[in-house]
């Protein structure tokens, strides 16, 4: 029954596929307007010929050891819980971008970002002195992803060469590094891969 069910079926398709291929390139939708479509003909069939976008797929490969499996939870926590705060340093960088194009001199351009400083952290600050050493880490990184320029470089718009030297000094003391750039391709992969599957909501 089944067998007969599916000839019946095949039948039905290649009965469809020659009735459409007496109109090469030519396919009726339900509303019986023709679209017009590239075809190509490929041993005595002709073909619709389409053109997909790519589309990219995206998974976090679950490792086997459960102290691995306990660390790329983690680190999707992690990620998650610092993600919007370097969202927010790309979004006020922007936001500010042409105000600094357009500011007069040196500084100016240092008043204006100091106050986006300022509003960061009146209403942002507490809430980051409370990110772990690893949250912190990952921030570093993902500041540079969002705003094209490390901490280091961020650090020295909105204060100068001095005061972001001794910043990169204090923080190279508890193991954080300004000057880190990041690496969406090599050690920063996994990062990229959680970070892309927040925007499109997938975790």
């Amino acid at each position: 029954m089944i067998v007969r069910n599916c000839l019946a079926f095949k039948s039905l398709l290649i009965a469809a596929v020659i009735g459409l291929s007496a109109f090469p390139g030519v396919v009726m939708a339900q509303d019986e307007r023709p679209i017009v479509l590239k075809a190509r003909v490929i041993g005595g069939d002709t073909l619709p010929e389409i053109n997909l976008r790519e589309v990219e797929i995206l998974t976090l490969e679950m490792p086997r050891t459960k102290r691995a499996q306990k660390r790329l939870t983690k680190l999707v926590k992690n990620v998650k819980a610092v993600y919007p705060y370097a969202k927010l340093a790309g979004i006020k960088l922007s936001y500010y971008e042409d105000q600094l194009l357009a500011a007069p001199n040196d500084r100016e351009r240092r008043r204006i970002m100091k106050k986006a400083e300022e509003e960061i952290k009146e209403e942002y600050g507490d809430e980051l002195k409370n990110l772990t050493f690893s949250q912190g880490k990952i921030l570093i990184k993902l500041l540079d992803r969002e705003t094209g320029n490390t901490s280091y470089v961020l650090v020295q718009e909105l204060r100068g060469n001095f005061t972001a030297f001794w910043y990169q000094a204090f923080a190279r003391i508890w193991g954080y590094d300004l000057k880190i750039d990041y690496d969406p391709d090599g050690e920063d992969k996994q990062i990229e891969t959680i970070v892309k599957m927040i925007e499109r909501g997938q975790i």
